[in-house]
C-alpha cells in the first residue's frame, strides 16, 4: 500500500496527462460511434488497455525500492511479452483503407490519436525500465540492450500484425508461435517482408525514443 501511495504522489503528472489523453481518446470514439452508428473502432479501446499493461508494470516497478534482482527478471519477460502491444496500435492505421469517405476524418483523428497513446505509453515504459535497469546492470550495457528490444518491438508488432498471433499465445499457442519464429529467423529470404518491416518499424521505434529522451531530459531540468 505505502509503494502504491508513494508511485501515485511522485508519478501524479505523468498520470493525470495520460488519463486525460485516453480520456480523449474514448470521448472521440463516441462521438464517432454516435455519428456513424457503428462499433466498427471499438477493439481500439481493448488495444489500448493492453498498451496499458507494460506502462503500469515499469511505473510501479520503479517506485518499488525493495525491488530484488529475480524479481526484476520475472517481471522483465512479463513486460517484454506485453511490449509491443503498446506500438501495435499504430498499425491500425491499416484500417482506415476500409473506412467510408463519410466521416473519414474522424476515423483519421480517432486511430491517430490511439496510436499516439500507444507510442507515448510505449515510450514512457521504456524509458521507465531503462532505469529500473541500469540499477542493476553496467550502464555500458543498457543502451545496446534497449537497442536490441526495440528491434525485438519491431519484431513482436509483425507477428501480431501480419501472422495475428497476441500475448496470450505464448501460454495457449506455444509451439505454433514458435514453430514460425523459428521458420521466420532460418529463412530470412522467404521472408523479405519480415525482415523489412522489423528492421524499418523498430529503427522508427529507434528513433522516436532518441527524440523523447532528449524532450524528456530537457524537461525534467
Amino acid at each position: 500500500m505505502d509503494s502504491i501511495k508513494h508511485l501515485l504522489f511522485n508519478r501524479f503528472k505523468t498520470f493525470y496527462l495520460v488519463t486525460i489523453s485516453i480520456f480523449l481518446n474514448i470521448v472521440l470514439l463516441m462521438i464517432r460511434m454516435k455519428l456513424t452508428h457503428s462499433f466498427h473502432f471499438l477493439f481500439l479501446v481493448w488495444n489500448l488497455f493492453l498498451a496499458v499493461i507494460p506502462f503500469a508494470i515499469t511505473a510501479y516497478l520503479i517506485s518499488n525500492p525493495k525491488l530484488s534482482k529475480y524479481g526484476l527478471y520475472f517481471w522483465f519477460c512479463v513486460w517484454l511479452l506485453f511490449l509491443p502491444n503498446a506500438p501495435y496500435i499504430i498499425t491500425d492505421l491499416l484500417h482506415l483503407k476500409v473506412s467510408s469517405s463519410y466521416l473519414l476524418w474522424l476515423d483519421v483523428l480517432v486511430v491517430t490519436s490511439f496510436a499516439l497513446n500507444g507510442l507515448l505509453l510505449f515510450l514512457l515504459s521504456i524509458t521507465d525500465m531503462k532505469a529500473i535497469m541500469s540499477r542493476f546492470t553496467n550502464n555500458k550495457y543498457v543502451n545496446p540492450i534497449f537497442i536490441f528490444i526495440l528491434f525485438l518491438c519491431g519484431f513482436g508488432v509483425y507477428l501480431g500484425r501480419f501472422l495475428r498471433y497476441n500475448s496470450w499465445e505464448v501460454i495457449q499457442n506455444p509451439l505454433n508461435l514458435l514453430n514460425d519464429i523459428i521458420f521466420l529467423i532460418i529463412h530470412p529470404n522467404l521472408n523479405l517482408e519480415a525482415c523489412l518491416f522489423t528492421f524499418i518499424f523498430g529503427s522508427f521505434l529507434n528513433v522516436a525514443y532518441w527524440m523523447f529522451k532528449q524532450l524528456y531530459a530537457n524537461t525534467s531540468k
